[in-house]
């Protein structure tokens, strides 16, 4: 099995690039993406050595998982090293935050020749998402949720009512480019069912799958936007009973559109190891 393709993953954890036992810890989980995260979760002091510890990570290799590193945003003294320092590494993807351009995105792609996913997490980013999926390099879209909660004046406690819009929105731009695009991550650790029901929710909207700040959350994210082994089966007899045209199959009216959905859940339960 080979390295996951993005628009198949499920899971993609954040871990501080400064943590070696994270990161040690992090190539036995079943996550399909991990970012190294070289911004929010690591102190000034450490940027520098995260760095580092990052560039060695990348090539002792994370086996068959999707490897990305979170950038320093653009403007801070750490961002244009660790540009430089990725060029020539075995990264996969690099994520840049709070982006609100595409010339953003762009630059770091033209510079460091990594595809980019571009994080969207304000206000002045949604209203550029269409153009930055469109752009040269990006790969993706992630949704920043908690700054962009902050953007739009949230008060702490709502929910995501207010931010429907918004993240309906970011997936019909990354769709529109047919980029893969990823829901925010969720913070309340120790409320299993509340994860749960925002996975759902953001599969329903039409998410690809969760990025994550717990391994702990790995498994539920899986099992959401993973198919369902009933998904799998139903979509290998619609394959089979499908003639041309629009038909009858198991109690509903099915055409090519069907047929081409079933093949494509297929590909996503071969690439999540789920073969017939």
């Amino acid at each position: 099995m080979g390295v996951m393709k993005l628009e198949y993953a499920r899971s993609l954890l954040f871990l501080p690039a400064s943590n070696a036992r994270a990161i040690e810890k992090a190539r036995g989980l079943s996550s399909d993406m991990v970012i190294l995260d070289l911004e929010d979760a690591v102190p000034d002091a450490d940027k520098d050595r995260a760095r580092r510890s990052a560039v060695t990570a990348i090539s002792e290799g994370f086996g068959t998982k999707l490897v990305a590193v979170r950038l320093n945003m653009a403007g801070t003294r750490w961002h244009q090293e660790d540009v430089a320092a990725f060029a020539g590494t075995a990264a996969d993807y690099l994520v840049l935050p709070k982006v609100e351009s595409a010339a953003q995105a762009e630059r770091v792609y033209r510079e460091c020749g990594r595809p980019v996913i571009a994080m969207i997490e304000s206000v002045r980013g949604l209203m550029e998402a269409q153009a930055i999926a469109a752009a040269a390099g990006t790969a993706a879209l992630f949704v920043g949720t908690n700054d962009l909660r902050t953007d739009l004046k949230m008060p702490a406690e709502a929910g995501r009512e207010g931010l429907v819009t918004a993240l309906q929105m970011i997936v019909m731009a990354a769709r529109l480019s047919d980029k893969a695009v990823f829901d925010g991550v969720y913070n309340r650790l120790d409320d299993a069912d509340g994860f749960m029901a925002e996975c759902r929710e953001g599969h329903a909207f039409g998410f690809d799958g969760k990025t994550l700040i717990h391994p702990n959350q790995i498994a539920p994210a899986n099992t959401v936007f993973g198919p369902s082994l009933p998904d799998v089966e139903s979509a290998y007899r619609l394959i089979a009973a499908a003639s041309g045209g629009a038909e009858r199959f198991e109690g509903r009216m099915i055409e090519s559109m069907h047929v081409a959905a079933a093949r494509a859940l297929i590909a996503r339960a071969e690439a999540c190891g789920m073969g017939h």
